[in-house]
């Protein structure tokens, strides 16, 4: 009887470490190459720091699935942009963690992988920081690359809306959320949408804003929610302040959190700071529209 238990244990664990890898589906956002980097020859990598996990040196963006389960589900989308200085993204902290906070709420989330910059090295936090000195002409050479990440974004929302139904989601539910570099790619999608392509509600979180020139603000633009904190390492609480501004100035719905304390790329982190509320502070905004 008790080796009939351990086959049914081990049966069960099997079933559970098969399935626990596939359950998220991944989804390629383009057939074929992604336009504008056919010529990409690269293969994408992972860099695992204890808990965390960074991907990089991304050719091919995709889409990870965070279905909601059925019983709590709203209809609400939201489509999850890491960060990472557009040389690599922070999967975990950035990414699944928060899809999985989402999904408790009945929210389905899609995690976007989107393209980043060729890192020569299985370093790719080194070669972002070695590049920091010379902000001018680290935000000059990874131009192009911002610009093929918005268009993934892009790209994200229009894909999830077409294929809306297949998720239970409501069309006019769908928005995107980003962080850091991911906010940049959040704020342009915010600016530079199509039809096809427009976020109900976009959340930049702690984002840089100033990759993409000063575009208008749309006449149908989105309300935007935005959160930072004061001590930013790299001082990205202007950039949210002033994107905050420039949303309401042209008479546009927009909230935004500046907390005391929290720093750069606080995420899903748990640091006895304000800023790790931020996410609950996202919810009550999402769930109470103007």
């Amino acid at each position: 009887m008790r080796l009939q238990r351990l086959i049914s244990l081990f049966v069960f664990v099997l079933f559970i470490c098969n399935y626990g890898f596939t359950q998220n589906k991944t989804i390629r956002l383009y057939e074929g190459s992604a336009p504008g980097s056919e010529s990409w020859d690269w293969n994408e990598e992972i860099m695992k720091m204890g808990p965390a996990e960074f991907s990089y040196n991304i050719v091919n963006p995709e889409l990870i699935v965070f279905e909601a389960q059925a019983e709590i589900a709203t209809g609400q989308a939201v489509i999850v942009c890491p960060g990472g200085g557009f040389h690599f993204l922070s999967m975990k902290n950035e990414g699944y963690d928060v899809a999985k906070w989402l999904n408790e709420k009945g929210i389905t989330a899609f995690v976007l992988k989107y393209r980043t910059e060729h890192c020569f090295s299985d370093n790719p936090m080194q070669e972002f920081m070695q590049k920091q000195p010379n902000t001018d002409k680290f935000n000059k050479d990874i131009e192009p690359v911002v610009g093929m990440a918005i268009e993934d974004g892009k790209a994200a929302v229009a894909y999830v809306r077409e294929h809306a139904a297949d998720w239970n989601i409501n069309t006019d539910k769908i928005g995107i959320m980003g962080f850091s570099a991911g906010g940049t790619v959040t704020a342009g999608v915010a600016f530079k949408y199509e039809t096809k392509s427009r976020p109900d509600f976009a959340a930049p979180i702690y984002p840089y804003v100033g990759s993409f020139g000063n575009p208008p603000v749309p006449d149908d633009a989105p309300a935007i929610f935005i959160a930072a904190a004061t001590d930013d390492t790299f001082g990205f609480q202007t950039h949210c302040t002033r994107l905050y501004n420039t949303w309401t100035e042209a008479g546009k719905s927009a909230e935004l959190h500046v907390y005391r304390k929290g720093g750069h790329g606080f995420g899903m982190q748990k640091q006895n700071a304000p800023t790790d509320m931020w996410i609950d502070r996202f919810y009550e905004w999402l769930t109470n529209p103007d």
